[in-house]
């Protein structure tokens, strides 16, 4: 099985997420959450990391944290393993509680990006049907297509506001911060805690993603191209165990997707940039997506500027018609295979 890319950095900021096997829950009691924040303390002393914002939710977690000592592998791995033989012990079984290794997303420390990363974390637990903010409707309300009423927005603040197992009580003044939890740098950046917790209701309110986390699945870096850049040197050779860097050493700089698919049309890019809808627009935008490593935000920038929203709804749209579209779905695949071969 393939192992998830692990970059262990000296001061790194890392996006943690591990979920239960076959989405089964992970905490089945307040005692299950308790014990996982002790271990949370626990872990901060042991190998000196520095949790930054948590959310448990009932079947996985996500965690922000700073390693000064470069062993976030290390680190999470302890915390899995020591969770899961609590866990078992406590149940009388045997086997596996997470579904694989963790993933872990490194995460820019400079602007904003780690910020954005712990409002992601803390939206979580109103990030969900109950409240009106699944997938499709949190997508939907992002592009306007739908606007929530008061008592719907009033419904998911004291939700987000009284949810016990998550940092932002903490960050936004509602319960007594533990002594493990840093949250000053954060709150620096974000310019208080009365201007984080705005920030947040921000996000509750317009149920829009924090900038630069739109759509962060399969990721494994996530900042700002100079950051990014850096980021691919740290990639060593590639290894049996990791064959993934293979396909990190191999993100293609959207100039190149451009450029093969002016060739594919005959066309050139400027052609068609601006025409909404159109088959080679939209192919860039898939391609892109797919293959530069880029968020939602980035993508629509290196393109002059696109709204990552329209950016978003291109790519679901292209998505959605290779399904009908046979000679669209071997394009999609040529135009893969070809980018392949291109390195950056």
């Amino acid at each position: 099985m393939t192992r998830p890319l692990r970059i262990d950095v000296e001061g790194g900021w890392y996006h943690v997420t591990a979920r239960g096997i076959e989405r089964r829950a992970i905490f089945k009691e307040a005692r299950d959450y308790e014990h996982f924040l002790e271990l949370l303390d626990e872990m901060t002393s042991r190998y000196g990391v520095e949790v930054h914002a948590y959310a448990l939710m009932v079947n996985h977690y996500h965690l922000l944290i700073r390693t000064p000592r470069a062993n976030a592998s290390a680190a999470i791995q302890w915390l899995n393993v020591s969770y899961s033989v609590w866990f078992n012990k406590k149940r009388g079984r045997v086997g596996h509680v997470f579904q694989g290794r963790f993933t872990s997303i490194l995460v820019d420390g400079e602007g904003s990006w780690a910020l954005n990363s712990s409002v992601y974390i803390h939206l979580n637990p109103v990030r969900t049907m109950a409240y009106g903010l699944g997938k499709a409707d949190n997508r939907a309300e992002g592009l306007g297509l739908v606007k929530p009423d008061r008592k719907e927005l009033v419904k998911r603040l004291k939700g987000l506001r009284d949810y016990r197992w998550s940092s932002f009580s903490g960050y936004a003044g509602y319960a007594k911060i533990p002594e493990w939890l840093e949250t000053g740098e954060l709150l620096k950046r974000a310019g208080g805690v009365s201007a984080y917790r705005k920030y947040i209701q921000l996000h509750v309110t317009r149920g829009i993603e924090p900038e630069g986390m739109e759509d962060i699945k399969g990721l494994w870096m996530l900042g700002a191209r100079e950051f990014q850049d850096r980021a691919k040197r740290l990639v060593g050779r590639v290894t049996k165990e990791q064959p993934s860097r293979k396909w990190l050493k191999r993100y293609v700089e959207i100039g190149s997707i451009i450029k093969l698919v002016e060739k594919k049309r005959g066309v050139e890019w400027a052609n068609f940039s601006q025409k909404y809808g159109d088959l080679g627009r939209d192919l860039v935008l898939y391609l892109a997506r797919k293959r530069s490593g880029l968020t939602l935000r980035q993508i629509g920038d290196e393109l002059g500027g696109m709204d990552y929203k329209a950016v978003g709804k291109a790519v679901q749209r292209f998505e959605l018609s290779l399904s009908d579209d046979a000679a669209r779905r071997r394009l999609a695949e040529e135009c893969m295979n070809e980018l392949s071969i291109v390195e950056t």
